[in-house]
Formats: structure tokens, C-alpha cells, sequence
């Protein structure tokens, strides 16, 4: 199989650079309209497309990012793997700002959002135990660290609804949970991945100890902006890295995310809804 890499950039990161032949590209999905136009080209040979989450200009909150119809997007256009970067909260002392984290868990606090393709008509559930693919994590673990980012190989992000940034107490209770990161875009972004079957790595930008810890004040937007503006650039350079490493040819993942909906459809066959099925035709057709 064709190897497409699809990005998807958090705050601070809304467009890569040295894309041959690039051209923005709008995609329409059965879910509504992505975030914005995606952004196709080809690096090292590979095909590769990008997708600002918030949009270009930071027009979208939170909540207001439709992860199914992004999702959708990029696996209709061919993408076989997604890098999703994004801006984070630290709940750690060692996770300090402009470092970098591969997400491998997540908590889960959203309650204003679409979790899922699947639904009445159709429903399925798919494995998420282990939600970021292990291969996929560890090739952009080593383009982290080429690129000179000091890397902390994973972490668990624990996601909240936002916009507001956390309370004192939530931020002390995430870290009696065990989080070691903070952030309002991971989920359900990572699940819809999934469900799509697509392999999924999300490398995490540090820029603020979030509001528990005793030394630093209450986290605000200024410095989150001031710490993006420095990361953006090791982030492009890490994604810049990753056709070499991963290459044009996708084989089938050690882990199983390409096959995530093998056993996964509970409905029989003759009630499934025609309308629900019509819009899973991108992200399920392979077992639709």
C-alpha cells in the first residue's frame, strides 16, 4: 500500500513547509466541514497532507473543532498514518516548557463533542486500550531527537473541555490521577483515528505548568504563545524528517490499527441504516 502522511497542526502550528507540488485542497465530508482546507503535497517521495485543527487563523475553539469530518478528510484522501501535534499543560516537575512528549494514554473529560462515526443503525466498538500506535510513535520519537527536542517517550494527556484553562483543584486532582499532560484537542480525535483505522501519533508541545505548580503563576495565553512561537519550528523540522523514516510503502501495522474494525460491528447486517452506512463509505468501507 501507498504510504500517506497526514498532520494535523495544533496552536502554533498551522502550515509545513517544502511540500513539492503543494496545493490546499478542500475536502467534503459526510460529518460537515474540516477544520479548514487540507494542504496536499509530496516529501522525499511521499505523499503527505496537512490539516490546521483550528483552522488557518485560529478561528475555531475547542470544542468547536468537527474531529469527524477532519478525520474523515484525511482518510479520504488517502492518508494511511496521522501525526496530530498539539500544545499541552504539564502536570509534572520533569515536563517542563519546550519540551516535547509522545502521548501514549489518554483520560478522557470532554462532554461537549462527537465520539464517534458509528451510532443507531450501526454500532461498533473498537479497541483502545493502547489508543497511539507503538510504531508510528517510536519512527517520530526518532525525528524528535534528530532534530535536537528534548523528548520524553510518553506521557498520558488527560482531556478537558475547555476553553477556560483548569481550576487549582482539577489540576491537583489530574495529577492524583496520574496524568502527566493537559489539553482540550486529543480526544476525541485520537478515538476517531481509530475507529477509521488509521495508525495515530501524537507528539505533544509542553508550554506551561498548567496552574498546580507553587513556582510559576496560573497558566495564561501569552505565554502559551510565547513558547509556541519558539516550538513551531522544531515541529516542522521533526514532521520535515518523517517521509525518510517512514518511507512510500505502508505495511501492515505490527499493532493492528489498520484493522481496528475486523470484529468490531456489533449490528447484524440486514438492520444496519443505509444513511449511517452512506456516510461510513471513507472511514469503515473497507469492512462496510
Amino acid at each position: 500500500m501507498n504510504r500517506m502522511i497526514g498532520i494535523i497542526g495544533g496552536s502554533g502550528l498551522y502550515q509545513i513547509d517544502g511540500l513539492e507540488g503543494a496545493s490546499w485542497v478542500k475536502v467534503k465530508t459526510p460529518w460537515g466541514k474540516p477544520s479548514d482546507e487540507v494542504l496536499v503535497g509530496r516529501l522525499d517521495g511521499v505523499a503527505m497532507a496537512f490539516l490546521p485543527r483550528h483552522g488557518r487563523g485560529h478561528v475555531l475553539s475547542p470544542t468547536g473543532v468537527n474531529h469527524r469530518a477532519n478525520i474523515d478528510a484525511l482518510k479520504r484522501l488517502g492518508c494511511t498514518d496521522l501525526v496530530a501535534v498539539s500544545a499541552v499543560g504539564s502536570l509534572r516537575e520533569d515536563f517542563v516548557p519546550g519540551d516535547f512528549v509522545l502521548v501514549d494514554q489518554y483520560i478522557d473529560r470532554t462532554f461537549a463533542r462527537e465520539g464517534s462515526f458509528f451510532g443507531n443503525g450501526c454500532v461498533a466498538h473498537v479497541g483502545f486500550a493502547h489508543p497511539t500506535c507503538a510504531p508510528l510513535s517510536a519512527r517520530v520519537g526518532v525525528a524528535a531527537s534528530a532534530a535536537g527536542a528534548r523528548l520524553h517517550e510518553a506521557g498520558t494527556y488527560i482531556a478537558m473541555e475547555g476553553p477556560q484553562f483548569s481550576t487549582l483543584a482539577e489540576s491537583r486532582l489530574y495529577r492524583q490521577w496520574g496524568a502527566d499532560l493537559i489539553g482540550m484537542t486529543g480526544l476525541p480525535e485520537a478515538k476517531l483515528a481509530r475507529e477509521a483505522e488509521l495508525c495515530y501519533a501524537s507528539l505533544a508541545m509542553v508550554t506551561d505548568f498548567d496552574c498546580w505548580h507553587p513556582e510559576h503563576g496560573a497558566v495564561d495565553v501569552a505565554q502559551v504563545v510565547a513558547i509556541m512561537g519558539r516550538n513551531a519550528g522544531l515541529a516542522r523540522e521533526i514532521i520535515a524528517r518523517l517521509p525518510a523514516l517512514l518511507g512510500p510503502e505502508k505495511p501492515p501495522c505490527p499493532q493492528g490499527c489498520d484493522r481496528a474494525l475486523d470484529h468490531a460491528i456489533m449490528t447484524a447486517p440486514h438492520l444496519r441504516d443505509p444513511d449511517l452506512l452512506a456516510k461510513l463509505d471513507a472511514v469503515a468501507g473497507r469492512v462496510l
